[in-house]
């Protein structure tokens, strides 16, 4: 049998087996797997699964919780040739609906505490033949493990190369029903190949590292990181779901070294009683992306991590980091710590007008990359595939300026500008000014009906339960800080922001409460 394509998922596995099969893979919780484990484990999966009748380009999808089975089946899908689809556990029964039926998924691993959703589904869904179910620490169903059982752990070699798919990530569904982003093995690949290329070492992964992502792996962002991490040969941490409580415990007690993170998981794990320096002392490098940081919190977190930060910007599209804020650039009062940096090794960038022509420096436009990890196509939606990836060039989704020195200023999502008078407000800008009022804890800006203007600036504020703040004190405030145009006229005072799975703000929600 040839030996599989060594930029693949299957070949990287079957590699740290032979040369460093007692080397930890996989820490969940108490439990442990080694690379030689996993390895033999996910080839008894992708046995299996072949033994289902699965050909080879078959979807297999999964709900439920992080944990080492989850990534044993990413990679026994790999193995087989089928492409995993991951459903993300706090959508609605609404949405699961939609992945299963959209994805034509044939076989379903579901954990006991969804399997109600999957039962009621399942009736209405003539392509999904199969539904298995995992074991989790509270329930040994011995569902998955037996289903597995006795099935050779030989390895396989399903034909797959480095352009073929092997995940389908559904997109978070801030502006409707999620479309199905189809990655390719290179994905997982390519970023650390052009970085080692250009000789670029901060953003490394050596396999002493433990490495732990504050995204779900079921998220393109905790995906991408683990598969780093794991072609790599590191040990990965994987929490079951991100608690900020269990996040500073885990970094603690298995002494995590490098760590992905939004803003918003920063901020709740600096503010856990325990997370003092000494909870962080393993950390020597923590990377951000996801949203926009506030500089209040990124001051935060370069006076209490004492450790290097790097930013990534990026998208599920993008398949991994477009842009990169480099650790050496991360001091005190440097003017680019309000950008997302500049090209990876390996990207190109431009920001283009609606009708497509390229704008000069300091002039906001859409933001485009071209980077060789983009993914494949929206399953099944060819339109919508030809309308953000022409050329090579992938659209983002966000409004934003390069400055003349070449680094990315991400403005907001292009859907997202409040439009007052004919002025383009974008919410981050104002959302960070607010949210360097002492007694803001959390704000989102939408943008509100208005007879007059056609919209007006709306803030949804929620303070710091010790703390106390009026409109009037936050519109004082703002003044001087941004522009008056862009100052909110409307505010509302709530307990708490609606966030999707992925811990961004529903601002679609909020402008239908506020119609």
């Amino acid at each position: 049998m040839n030996s599989p394509n060594p930029q693949t998922l299957t070949a990287r596995c079957a590699e740290h087996a032979r040369q460093c099969p007692d080397h930890l893979a996989i820490i969940c919780e108490d439990r442990e797997m080694t690379y030689a484990e996993l390895h033999r484990h996910s080839n008894r999966t992708a046995h299996a699964l072949l033994a289902e009748g699965l050909r080879r380009g078959a979807r297999v999808a999964y709900l439920g919780r992080e944990s080492e089975h989850y990534f044993d089946i990413a990679l026994g899908c790999a193995k087989s040739g089928t492409v995993l689809v991951p459903i993300n556990w706090r959508l609605t029964s609404r949405e699961v609906d939609h992945v299963l039926r959209d994805s034509n998924a044939e076989l379903l691993f579901i954990e006991r505490d969804f399997r109600p959703v999957a039962d009621r589904l399942r009736p209405d869904l003539p392509s999904l033949r199969t539904v298995i179910e995992i074991d989790t620490p509270g329930s040994r169903a011995d569902g998955f493990l037996r289903w597995r059982a006795g099935h050779p752990d030989a390895d396989l070699d399903p034909g797959t190369g480095r352009d073929d798919a092997v995940v389908q990530m559904y997109t978070s569904g801030t502006t409707g029903l999620p479309k199905g982003v189809v990655l390719a093995h290179r994905t997982f690949f390519t970023l650390i190949e052009n970085m080692n290329r250009a000789g670029v070492d901060w953003y490394d992964w050596y396999p002493a590292d433990r490495s732990m992502s504050c995204f779900s792996g079921l998220h393109m962002a905790g995906m991408g990181w683990f598969m780093h991490g794991f072609a790599a040969g590191c040990t990965n941490v994987v929490m079951r779901m991100f608690v900020a409580e269990e996040a500073v415990r885990c970094v603690r007690d298995h002494g995590v070294t490098v760590m992905f993170a939004a803003p918003a998981m920063l901020r709740m794990l600096l503010a856990e009683p325990d997370a003092g320096q000494q909870a962080f002392r393993s950390l020597r490098k923590v990377t951000y992306g996801g949203s926009v940081i506030a500089p209040s919190l990124l001051r935060q977190c370069m006076e209490h991590l004492d450790c290097e930060l790097a930013q990534m910007y990026a998208a599920a599209e993008s398949g991994s980091g477009a842009t990169c804020l480099t650790p050496a650039e991360h001091w005190p009062g440097n003017p680019k710590l309000s950008s997302v940096g500049r090209p990876c090794p390996g990207n190109e960038l431009k920001i283009v007008s609606r009708d497509g022509e390229i704008l000069p420096a300091g002039q906001p436009g859409q933001i485009c990359i071209k980077n060789p990890a983009h993914f494949i196509e929206y399953w099944r939606q060819p339109e919508a595939t030809k309308k953000v990836l022409v050329d090579g060039w992938l659209y983002m989704p966000d409004a934003g300026y390069l400055d003349e020195d070449g680094y990315l200023f991400v403005l907001d999502r292009m859907d997202d500008a409040v439009i007052v008078a004919g002025q383009n407000i974008y919410p981050a800008e104002v959302e960070m000014a607010l949210a360097e009022h002492p007694a803001v804890a959390d704000v989102a800006v939408i943008g509100a009906p208005d007879p007059r203007w056609g919209q007006a600036v709306k803030a949804v504020v929620v303070l710091h339960g010790d703390m106390q703040a009026t409109m009037r004190d936050l519109v004082v405030f703002l003044r001087g800080r941004i522009a008056d145009f862009k100052i909110p006229t409307q505010y509302d005072f709530v307990d708490s922001l609606p966030r999707n799975a992925t811990g961004k703000v529903l601002r679609r929600t909020l402008r239908a409460e506020a119609r």
